[in-house]
């Protein structure tokens, strides 16, 4: 037997090649692929959509947000956790959010397999296709009653946060360097945005 066909990416190609049809895919098959998939992969209406691969700013931005959000939630009984999570939106559409939180560790939606809710989401803008992020997430994070949502930017460093009304979002403020970011949310989180997209501050946090 050829050894390559053993490797995560032969297993990956073949997942993928045997997949049902764009438009077909039922929860179940979604789980099963994720379940034994290594790429990031999101589930809409039907069809998979491949996420891209996180770059080393991608991941240096998050890491940094992880932290400081860990600490501040962590301090008021909550949880943070980090991709690859699934949250399920709603029936047929799963998401992967870069971070998301609970304010009560025990709130019945956390689930072991996927979360079934979250109270906020991080999301970091990807070059690739910032409506993704920017537009497709919000209406997402809004139809599950995610309270709030942070749209990160590294591309603008600018960090846009919204608030739930109802049953859509309206922007709480939208932060660039030189100001704080602050939460509706989370009283007294402060984040400097200069912070967020610096290398080293990212990195000493």
């Amino acid at each position: 037997m050829n050894s390559a066909a053993t490797t995560p990416q032969a297993a990956d190609a073949l997942l993928l090649a045997v997949r049902p049809r764009q438009g077909c895919w039922s929860e179940n098959d979604y789980l099963w692929l994720t379940n034994h998939c290594t790429r990031l992969v999101e589930l809409a209406d039907g069809r998979v959509e491949e996420l891209p691969w996180p770059t080393d700013t991608h991941q240096t931005v998050l890491a940094f947000l992880f932290r400081l959000f860990d600490r501040h939630i962590d301090a008021l009984g909550g949880v943070v956790r980090f991709a690859a999570l699934r949250l399920r939106v709603r029936e047929g559409r799963f998401r992967e959010p870069d971070l998301l939180a609970m304010l009560d560790a025990n709130d019945e939606r956390r689930q072991e397999r996927y979360w079934l809710g979250a109270d906020l989401a991080v999301e970091v803008v990807s070059p690739d296709d910032p409506a993704r992020g920017y537009e497709k997430k919000r209406a997402d994070y809004a139809a599950a009653g995610i309270a709030e949502y942070w749209i990160v930017d590294p591309e603008h460093a600018t960090i846009t946060v919204l608030s739930l009304r109802g049953d859509e979002y309206s922007k709480h403020g939208l932060f660039a360097s030189g100001e704080v970011a602050t939460s509706p949310l989370l009283e007294g989180l402060a984040v400097e945005v200069a912070a967020v997209f610096d290398d080293q501050s990212a990195r000493r946090a």
